[in-house]
């Protein structure tokens, strides 16, 4: 773990509803001043979740409205070649990752660019950068192939999303850190929030974890903090035991069944770990209008109380905390998404002075 502190700062997930980026992003580094994070547009296909990440990936192939991956085409083998040797090269520095395949194209990362071009254009100074990647387990759960059958289960492809989003969560890593600046890359793993139930019951722990092993130790190589996103609840040991310095979860929701993993969260805390409190809700849009700074407070002090323990008291966990948005914004009108960020900061400032 990193000796990194987060001191209650507030950051955001990724996703915003706005069409006009200058806007959205000049937004984002007024109201997250200390850790701002760009802002996926999924208005724009290019930049939806998925799609984002998918540039680069063999096979994948858009029929109709329908993205998959073509296993039965006569290239595909081709393609996994291709793949695998780029791959190999950029491992042994013959090839330039930053104009590798595994960069950001102008249509999916335009507004990951574009928040670059503000940050320097601004001058700003943040404590740190959040960028963001779809998990391994998320995609390969999402993306199928021509008999609509999860990637999941074919054994290929846990290889090559693992190396795929390794060499993604890299090269952002990369174009986003400067000598005084730190890093964090959240793996978005919505997608774990069905781990353990039967549309997964052959998926064991094991296979998970070293999916996300890959990636968490690309992002470690980079020099940067890798975190977690999880958008609702699941086996939290996983997300305790997956390397990562920072875990995030929708605690306005899910905070009381976080909760009965005490014993791993103390050691967790013990360890230097960071937990990533979304307090704020998105999904619920009477709540997301309704909530404010000061109950929101209140409901996590409370909350908290059963994590709370002789070694890791209530000052510690906060000195070890950010404060987020419960998931992503883009299913909200732009006028409450601002809201959300604005509470969110408001959090930030009034759990600081409790610490």
């Amino acid at each position: 773990m990193t000796s990194w502190q987060a001191a209650a700062s507030a950051t955001m997930i990724g996703s915003m509803p706005h069409r006009d980026r200058s806007r959205v992003i000049d937004f984002v580094l007024d109201q997250l001043p200390e850790i701002p994070a760009w802002p996926q547009l999924s208005v724009y296909p290019a930049e939806q979740m998925m799609a984002q990440y998918l540039e680069g990936f063999p096979g994948v192939r858009t029929v109709e409205g329908r993205t998959f991956v073509d296993t039965a085409s006569p290239e595909f083998e081709s393609e996994l070649y291709s793949f695998y040797e780029e791959y190999l090269e950029v491992e042994a520095g013959t090839a330039d990752l930053r104009e590798s395949r595994f960069r950001f194209g102008p249509e999916t990362g335009r507004s990951f660019y574009a928040f670059l071009e503000a940050i320097q254009r601004r001058g700003v100074q943040p404590k740190a950068l959040k960028g963001q990647v779809v998990g391994p387990f998320t995609l390969l759960s999402s993306l199928k192939d021509p008999l609509d059958r999860a990637l999941l289960y074919d054994d290929r492809f846990k290889d090559i999303a693992a190396k795929h989003l390794a060499m993604k969560a890299r090269w952002q890593a990369g174009r986003l850190g400067a000598p005084d600046r730190q890093v964090i890359l959240f793996i978005d793993e919505p997608a774990l929030a069905g781990f353990g139930s039967s549309a997964f019951i052959s998926v064991t722990a094991d296979l998970v974890l070293e999916l996300l092993k890959e990636v968490v130790d690309a992002i470690h190589d980079s020099g940067a903090l890798a975190g977690i996103h999880i958008c609702a609840n699941t086996d939290w040991l996983l997300a305790f035991r997956s390397g990562v310095d920072i875990i995030n979860l929708d605690a306005y929701n899910y905070l009381d069944k976080f909760a009965l993993y005490s014993g791993a969260f103390g050691e967790y805390i013990e360890a230097g770990g960071t937990v990533a409190w979304g307090m704020v809700p998105t999904l619920d849009r009477d709540a997301a209008d309704r909530e404010d700074a000061g109950r929101l407070a209140d409901r996590w002090t409370e909350s908290v109380t059963g994590l709370v323990s002789a070694q890791v008291t209530p000052g510690r966990i906060l000195s070890q905390s950010l404060f987020t948005p419960s998931c992503g914004c883009s299913g909200l009108p732009e006028e409450l998404a601002e809201r959300v960020l604005k509470t969110t900061r408001e959090l930030s400032i009034l759990m600081k002075s409790r610490i």
